[in-house]
């Protein structure tokens, strides 16, 4: 379809211009409307196809979120991260609907050891970034279980929707760098935007694709 086409080109075009040109440049306008675009394509094209409305939702509100978090940090952080939970959340669901339950993972060792894997690599994060949380630490935790329970629930999905569970790894990856970076670092690294910013974007096309090419 032609308008699919065009919004996917759009999608890719906006991510790359945002990629390298705006990711480390001061907060104005223009950043933020290539940011949203970004993501906000692929949620159009999953509406044009006619794609699950728990991806299209997920979609449309993690460019929402992408909004908020290019604006001002101190003013809009918490709205996107609100943003980003509830597109989580919508993901739990279309993976749980989509895929064979998490009861037959105990049989399929592809399944059940990367979401083991990812489990314990949660709860390993979660004890390192512990000390330096402050009052930050049982919002954390909660984005973490579900982000965490999102990763496993992929996992239980059929194997031609494989590139869904590489996104979900992907998103896993990329929001823990953000955390590293955010409380440990001491300070963002151009190798810490870009993984972040990359794994992302590339995390929410894979997620879309596993659920949209066998609509189109």
């Amino acid at each position: 379809m032609f308008i699919a086409d065009l919004l996917s080109g759009l999608s890719i075009l906006t991510a790359a211009i945002y990629g390298f040109a705006f990711l480390t440049q001061p907060v104005t306008p223009l950043r933020a409307i290539i940011k949203t675009l970004a993501v906000a394509s692929i949620a159009g094209v999953s509406l044009v196809l006619h794609g699950p409305w728990l991806l299209t939702s997920a979609l449309a509100l993690s460019a929402v979120g992408d909004a908020f978090l290019a604006g001002e940090p101190k003013k809009w952080l918490p709205f996107g991260l609100a943003a980003f939970l509830a597109a989580h959340l919508l993901y739990i669901g279309l993976f749980a609907t989509s895929g064979t339950g998490l009861a037959t993972m105990a049989g399929q060792p592809l399944r059940l050891f990367p979401a083991l894997v990812t489990v314990v690599l949660a709860g390993a994060m979660l004890a390192w970034l512990w000390p330096v949380l402050g009052k930050m630490r049982w919002p954390v935790v909660g984005y973490v279980a579900v982000i965490t329970a999102m990763t496993v629930f992929a996992f239980a999905l059929p194997w031609p929707r494989s590139a869904a569970m590489i996104g979900a790894v992907l998103f896993f990856a990329s929001d823990a760098i953000l955390a590293v970076r955010l409380f440990r670092s001491g300070g963002p690294s151009l190798q810490a935007h870009l993984a972040v910013w990359w794994f992302y974007w590339a995390a929410q096309a894979l997620i879309a694709r596993a659920f949209l090419h066998h609509i189109a």
